[in-house]
This record gives C-alpha cells, structure tokens and sequence, in this order.
C-alpha cells in the first residue's frame, strides 16, 4: 500500500470542489513531536516520506504505546458494507464522527457512500474543508452562527447537499429566524424519537406533524423526509426496534399521502440505522411502499470501519446473519511491559491516553517477545484495569510474560479510540506501516 493510498479512488477521481483540502495532501504534513509513537528519527520527514520507507512497526522505530489499524481490516469493512447496501437497496452515509479521518472519508465515498453523517457543527466543518458534498447532520441544528456558515456553503457551492434534523417548533422557529435571507432553503426531516425516556426526537406522531407544519410555514427551510436512531429504543429487541422503525416509514407515508413533502423534492429521505441494528432497518425499509416520489433509504452505520474487538463485536447484525458476511477488528494497540512486580501483576506503558475504557477495557491478545521477536497468544493475561498511562495486568500461574515484551490489545468502542490518537499507523499483515491515517477531532 503507498503512501496516499487511503485517499486514492479507484477511477482517479475525488470528491473536491474547487478551493478544498484534498486528503491525499496530508501526506505532506511534517512528522514531529505532535505525533504519538512515531519514530524519532522520522522528525522532519513528511508524512508521505515516512509511509514510502515502509518500515516495520516493531523494528523500525516506532516507540511504545502505538495504535495501529489493520490495511487488510480496513479494506474488507468498506467492501463489505457497500456490498450490504447494495444487497439491500441502501444509501449510506456513515458517521464520520467515529474516525474523524478525511482519508477514511475518501474510502467510504469510494466504496459507495452517499455522503458522510454529522453530529455537530465542528465535524461538518471538516468535511467540507476536505470536499464531502453530501452532509447528513444528525441532530437539529439551532446554533445561529452554524446556520450561517451553513446558508453560505450552500449559496458558494451550488453542488452542496445538506441535510439536518428537526425536532420541536421552537428549534424551526430558531432555525428560520437565522436563516431569513438566504439564497437556498436548507432541507431538514423530522426526528421520530425512539420512545419515552429515550434522547432525541419528537416523541408522538402528532408532534412530528406539528414541527412539519412549522416547516413548511418558513420560507427558509424544506421538508425532506423523517429519521431517527433506533439503537436509542428502550429496552432493545428485535421487536422493539421493528415495531419503532414501522413507525418511522409510516410517518414518512402519512407525510408524503398528506401532501407535506415540497413540490420540487426529487427524493423522499428516510434514514435510520446505527451500527447495531441494520440489518432490522434493512428489513422495515424494504417493507416501505412505493411513494410519490423515490425514496433514499439512507443508513447511518460508522463503526463499520474499523470495527472492533469488544461493543460491536458483540452487537454487529452479522452476528443474527451470519450468511451475510462479517467485519473484521482493525484495531491493535501495542504497549510495552515496563514492570513486572510480582508473578500475579505487570504494567505496560498504555492507560486512558491512548485505550478507549468507557464501554469496556482492552483486551490482551497477543505479546511479541523482547528476546527474539517471535508473537504468542496473551494467553493467561488480562487487562483490569487503567491508569492515565498504563495498564494493569492480571497474569495467571505459568503466563508468559516479561519486562521488555511488548503486548498487543484488542479495543472496544471505535468513537473513543480514534480520538485519542491523531495519526495512526495503518500497518500491513506482516507488520509493515504502509500508511497513516490524520484525525480531525
């Protein structure tokens, strides 16, 4: 993999205007201190220089602790949720709050997506910084001056799609008050909350009617479609989550039968979808009838590519259908052993730095020895728990294990490993550092 080959497309071509960032220039960006794991040598070169050595992970300078993500991981995810979506008759539109990495944006664009999803205002930034053209942001935006900078990117760029939720007849009213004047009116859909106690989202069907209503009544924003984020159901099953999404496309018909989607609507947007339960969106949004018009049937799923060892692992649809495929963990932070006190405890050089910890601790799975570089399973080792920069092994009776190894662990929850780090070595199967992967958090 060369260096500038997570931003590449397949055709050559990308998703940029004209006046934006490119992902394949930042490989021009300066290797320095900002940069955790790097090599110390590597000071000074770009960032493309350094991923042309190829060098390897563990004996080419790289200093403990490093995250690294797998090429072959990262490649299989992306092939394998457009070839889900495909199966399906989906758009997509991942949420880019997960990485954070123009470059991964690059990929998902190339592998199919519709455009990538916001959850804040800063996070859009980025991506028209680096070109998306499609922005799906989901939540209701009522920040005046956000607004703002959303009318204008709409008025610079005729090409832009823009897309935000809208919950309350207070949040329209806001929303209308910024943007009176503007050159293009900004699309929203309703949010259907996902029940009593749940986060966001116009609880019944007769307030979703009335924020329409209110819609409708600016001459600032356009009625798009309805969403909604079933993994916020209460009480989660199977049929929770159906009987939840039925309500969804049902609203998105009374809509639509009542005449509420503006004339000049080329598509009715319907979306849903995290990371946990798409294939039950897959399954209700099929069941949609036709409408008056097509409908985009989008999906919001974003921990899709990287995985990981631990929350999605367990929770991924393909575990239910199996027969569709599965995803593969890209994740591996290595860290070294820097104490080995008694023969029931070690400590490596990773904490709450550099592991996600809020959903579940790394998982040990491997070491690879001091001695003579040769890789093991953990077996008998177990991460129990972090401090800021290191981990608490439990070792049990006859585990390997010795000052100087290094040891590599499994992450749960990709929105808060990516984060931690802002340049992440993308490391081939035989421990080559092919690339490098910018965040933007």
């Amino acid at each position: 993999m060369a260096a500038g080959h997570l931003s590449a497309r397949p055709d050559g071509t990308g998703p940029h205007g004209t006046g934006h960032l490119r992902a394949e220039d930042l490989g021009a960006e300066r290797v320095d201190h900002r940069f955790k794991g790097l090599p110390a040598d590597a000071e000074g070169l770009t960032v493309g220089e350094l991923a042309a050595q190829r060098r390897d992970l563990f004996t080419g300078g790289f200093t403990t602790p490093v995250l690294a993500l797998s090429a072959e991981a990262l490649e299989h995810n992306l092939a394998q949720l457009r070839t889900y979506a495909e199966r399906h008759g989906l758009a997509f539109a991942p949420h880019g709050k997960t990485s954070m990495a123009p470059q991964l944006f690059d990929r998902q664009v190339a592998y199919g997506a519709w455009g990538i999803t916001a959850a804040v205002p800063h996070q859009a930034r980025v991506y028209r910084a680096f070109g998306i053209r499609r922005i799906f942001l989901a939540n209701e935006l009522v920040d005046a001056a956000a607004l703002r900078w959303v009318a204008a990117e709409l008025e610079r760029d005729p090409d832009f799609r823009f897309l935000c939720y809208v919950d309350s007849v207070r949040g329209v009213e806001l929303m209308d008050q910024a943007l009176r004047g503007s050159a293009r009116p900004v699309d929203v859909v309703v949010e259907l909350g996902a029940g009593d106690g749940a986060r966001t989202g116009a609880r019944t069907e007769a307030d979703c009617a009335a924020v329409a209503d209110a819609v409708a009544a600016t001459g600032t924003l356009r009625l798009a479609g309805v969403a909604g984020y079933e993994g916020e159901v209460p009480d989660a099953t199977p049929g929770a989550v159906r009987a939840w999404l039925r309500r969804l496309t049902a609203l998105a018909v009374a809509f639509d039968t009542a005449g509420r989607f503006a004339d000049d609507l080329g598509e009715i947007v319907v979306s849903a979808g995290g990371s946990a339960w798409f294939d039950t969106v897959a399954e209700v949004f099929a069941e949609l009838p036709a409408l008056s018009r097509p409908v985009l049937k989008l999906l919001r799923s974003g921990a899709y590519v990287s995985h990981d060892d631990g929350q999605y692992r367990d929770l991924t649809p393909f575990n239910r259908v199996p027969g569709e495929g599965a995803l593969r963990p890209a994740f591996r932070l290595w860290a070294q052993v820097v104490s080995r006190p008694t023969a029931e405890q070690a400590f490596v050089n990773a904490g709450k730095r550099d592991a996600a910890y809020d959903l579940h601790l790394p998982e040990a799975q491997v070491v690879r020895s001091a001695r003579d570089g040769s890789v093991r399973p953990a077996d008998g080792i177990a991460v129990t728990r972090l401090s800021d920069q290191h981990a608490w092994l439990e070792t049990a009776p006859g585990a390997e294990l010795e000052v100087g190894d290094w040891v590599g662990m499994g992450l749960s929850h990709p929105c808060t490993s990516f984060d931690k780090w802002q340049l992440i070595p993308v490391v081939e199967a035989d421990g080559t550092v092919a690339d490098f992967v910018r965040t933007f958090f």
